[in-house]
């Protein structure tokens, strides 16, 4: 009995070519061998880059579940639930039920935790703060995009870009508040 086996593969596949070191490790005991294809040898800053990109998606979509949650929620100045919310409320809110992590209850005192961080490193979960005229400030979440989630005192609970005119003329400053260990877990909760 004659047992025939192969395989196909078409000549117009493309091909995908890692960078030169992208898998070098050497197997010295091994007659013959020479660089052999295995893992990163300056893996890394491409790793960092993974775990970053993969932390962003994953605040990221926690963050929207939570704005499906309050969209549309009146703004209501020293209001902290569903019938009507402040925006400092709202934050306070979202990281407790998202990231199990309690924040202070008001945007004087919000903008004092975590590090500052610059504008054009922000992040999904950073704390954007903004000083427009009167005696009040404001506060929001970014979500990635160049977006915030926030509880606008017109609109209720919504997104914004933060290059509109408004927003960026009133920008006063961004904290980052979570640590991976308020991040455990997270992607299981999706």
């Amino acid at each position: 009995m004659l047992l025939v086996s192969g395989c196909a593969s078409s000549s117009k596949q493309a091909s995908i070519a890692a960078p030169d070191n992208y898998f070098a490790m050497s197997l010295p005991d091994m007659p013959g061998s020479h660089e052999v294809l295995m893992s990163p040898a300056d893996s890394s800053a491409a790793w960092q880059d993974f775990g970053t990109t993969s932390r962003n998606t994953a605040v990221r979509r926690a963050l929207l579940a939570q704005h499906q949650r309050w969209v549309g929620t009146p703004y209501r100045l020293g209001g902290t639930n569903e019938r009507g919310i402040d925006c400092s409320a709202l934050i306070q809110n979202v990281y407790r039920d998202t990231f199990n992590l309690q924040l202070p209850r008001t945007t004087r005192q919000q903008v004092k935790q975590g590090s500052r961080v610059d504008q054009s490193e922000l992040q999904p979960g950073d704390l954007v703060f903004f000083n427009p005229p009167g005696a009040l400030r404001h506060a929001g979440i970014y979500i990635g995009d160049g977006r915030f989630m926030h509880a606008s005192s017109s609109k209720g609970v919504m997104i914004s870009r933060l290059d509109n005119h408004y927003w960026q003329r009133y920008y006063w400053q961004s904290r980052r508040t979570l640590e991976p260990t308020h991040l455990a877990g997270l992607n299981d909760s999706l």
